[in-house]
Order: structure tokens, then C-alpha cells, then sequence
């Protein structure tokens, strides 16, 4: 779950192999390698089309696609503590405009695996948006609109503000989430530390054990808060809830939020990538922003945080939702899609 503007920084604590040892710590195992070729199936069928598995830089990555191979391409990101099913509806409704619709899973989601025991279980920031353009390479994709919500928007702002080229328009819920880890060392007001009470959590060995043990309850518990209009049954938590038995997911979870406060250190390899985004650059390609209405995490200001941002051709809407923008209001969802490839 991500939030607009200034929160958390990162520093310069715990390496890749200090990482790997805390995987240890948590008892979180590494993954096996999962070879596979484009298009194979190697889990059941979500109540939206079968999950395919495709080898994409330190990634076996599943994902779900729909529409004609030749459409127009569309990447909808997920975030936490959510899956590909916030998809579950928007997916058909851009089929049947002609898009080619691609929904994976983010690194420690679903079937998503790592190639490599050695890789460290790193959830910086640029890691996911570095896993959706090698996503890209792979299936043959040049430059399709990005969607996202959570940590879905942040990889998509991410890809637009530095790789354009490779981005046709963008669909942003809550905006510019690109983080700045100098200035998020500055608190926020108590009101809104104490919404994100699990990120401190996180960061004690007790909130670790918490997450393995309780993933499932934690996460419906975040749900309600996260969308107090919502009313969502058992069957639809269910279908993601299984998402978070990946081998990886409390680490990939942990890492994230420890990466926030400052609490754990990212790859050296991504170094010259977070210095760009630590400059805040504006994102020029075409973009919707949304903001939910009854989420907890959207700005005041009917998205004037962060306008100044997106350097483009600019719409904003705000939708009569919470924070899982996609499966809350589906249609509204698709319909910014739609516009946002028609700007």
C-alpha cells in the first residue's frame, strides 16, 4: 500500500547479503529456479484466463493476458495487499475494446518466482519498474499504456518518468508516488503516521513473524481500512489471498517497507537509476491521474499534490471508491484507460 508525497527514506543499512541472511532469520526460503517459455501454463486458471509463466530478468513471471495480440498493449500493476483479481473486471472490459491486456504478478506475488536462490529479495523501488520493462522486452511489447494503483502506480510512474519511449500514456491512482529519500525523512502528521502503523511494525522482528503467520488476516484487515465503502466477499478476498503464499512474499513485503524507513539498502546496481528519481523528474507522456474518494491515502486537493508533476497532457478524475480504484469501479477504471490512449 503506497501513499502521496513525502513518508519514508532509505538508508544505507542492510546490503544484499545482509539481506539474504535476514531472509534467513524470518525463515523465508529462496526460490527454485522455474524455467519455462512464453505462453506455457503452470497454474490454474483464474476466474479471468489462464496464468501463463514467462522468463523476464530475475524473474519467472506469471501473468494473466486477454484481447488480440495485435491491440493495443496495456500493463495493469497491482499493488499490496492485493493481486492480479483487482484486474478481474477491467481485463474483459479492455478485451473487448481491442487491447491487448496484460496483468502480472510483482516480484513475491502469485506465481512470480526468482530465477536464482542468489538474487537478493530486493523491493527498492526501481527493482519493480526494472521487472516490467524486462516484462516488456520479453513478450515483444514497445510501448503500451501503464495502469496501476499502490505499488502499481509507483512502478508505472517510474517507467514513464524515465524510460518514455517505452510508455504510450499512463493511468496513475493517487498520482505521483516517485519516491525522494531525503525528503521523506521528514515525519508526516501523526494522523497520518498512525494510518501506517504496519510499516513500523515491519520493521521489528515480531511484525516479520507477524506478517508469515497472519498474512491473510493482516491483509483483510488492511482491505477494510483501505476501503470503507467496499464490501467485498469471502470468495473475492480468497482468490487473492493466495497470491501471498509465495515463497517470497514476506520478504519482498518487508524489504519494501523497511526500504521506506530507511531500514534496509537496495542493489548498488540501481544506484544511478534512484539518484534520477530522487530529482523528482517530471513525467511527460500522457496521463490520468485518479484519486478514490473515500481512500484514507488520498491527498487534499483534488490532485493539486502533485499536478506539477506531469508535464504532459493532464486529466484528473476522482472516482466514488477507496484505494483498490480497479475492482471498486471497474468501469470507471477502464474508461481512463481508454481516454488516457486517446490523448
Amino acid at each position: 500500500m503506497d501513499m502521496h508525497g513525502p513518508m519514508h527514506s532509505r538508508r544505507q543499512f542492510l546490503g544484499a547479503t545482509a539481506a539474504a541472511a535476514a531472509a534467513g532469520r524470518f525463515g523465508i526460503s529462496g526460490s527454485t529456479r522455474v524455467p519455462s517459455e512464453s505462453g506455457q501454463q503452470s497454474a490454474p486458471p483464474t476466474s479471468f484466463g489462464p496464468v501463463k509463466q514467462i522468463n523476464a530478468g530475475d524473474l519467472n513471471v506469471g501473468y494473466v493476458e486477454a484481447g488480440p495480440a495485435n491491440g493495443q498493449a496495456v500493463v495493469l500493476m497491482h499493488g499490496w495487499p492485493y493481486d492480479i483479481h483487482s484486474y478481474e473486471v477491467v481485463t474483459p472490459l479492455l478485451a473487448a475494446k481491442g487491447y491487448r491486456v496484460v496483468v502480472p504478478y510483482l516480484r513475491g506475488h502469485g506465481t512470480t518466482r526468482f530465477l536464482s536462490d542468489r538474487t537478493p529479495r530486493n523491493a527498492q523501488q526501481s527493482a519493480f519498474a526494472v521487472d516490467i520493462v524486462a516484462l516488456l522486452d520479453a513478450l515483444g511489447i514497445e510501448r503500451p499504456v501503464l495502469a496501476g494503483y499502490d505499488w502499481g502506480s509507483r512502478t508505472g510512474d517510474i517507467i514513464a518518468a524515465l524510460w518514455p519511449e517505452r510508455c504510450k500514456a499512463l493511468v496513475s491512482v493517487t498520482g505521483y508516488l516517485i519516491a525522494n529519500v531525503e525528503a521523506n525523512k521528514m515525519p508526516s502528521p501523526p494522523k497520518s503516521e498512525w494510518a501506517w502503523w504496519y510499516q513500523y511494525y515491519f520493521a521489528t522482528e515480531r511484525g516479520v513473524r507477524g506478517l508469515d503467520r497472519y498474512r491473510r488476516d493482516l491483509a483483510e484487515l488492511v482491505w477494510k481500512f483501505n476501503s470503507p465503502t467496499w464490501r467485498f466477499d469471502n470468495a473475492t478476498f480468497d482468490r487473492t489471498a493466495a497470491a501471498f503464499d509465495n515463497v517470497d512474499y514476506v520478504g519482498i513485503v518487508i524489504d519494501n517497507y523497511r526500504w521506506r524507513l530507511g531500514l534496509a539498502k537496495g542493489e548498488r546496481r540501481y544506484d544511478d537509476l534512484e539518484k534520477r528519481l530522487a530529482a523528482a523528474p517530471v513525467i511527460k507522456v500522457p496521463t490520468i491521474t485518479i484519486d478514490g474518494k473515500h481512500d484514507p491515502f488520498t491527498p487534499p486537493g483534488n490532485g493539486s499534490a502533485y499536478r506539477d508533476r506531469f508535464g504532459g497532457t493532464y486529466e484528473h478524475r476522482t472516482l466514488d471508491v477507496g484505494h483498490n480504484v480497479p475492482q471498486e469501479d471497474p468501469r470507471g477504471f477502464a474508461a481512463a484507460v481508454i481516454a488516457a490512449n486517446g490523448f
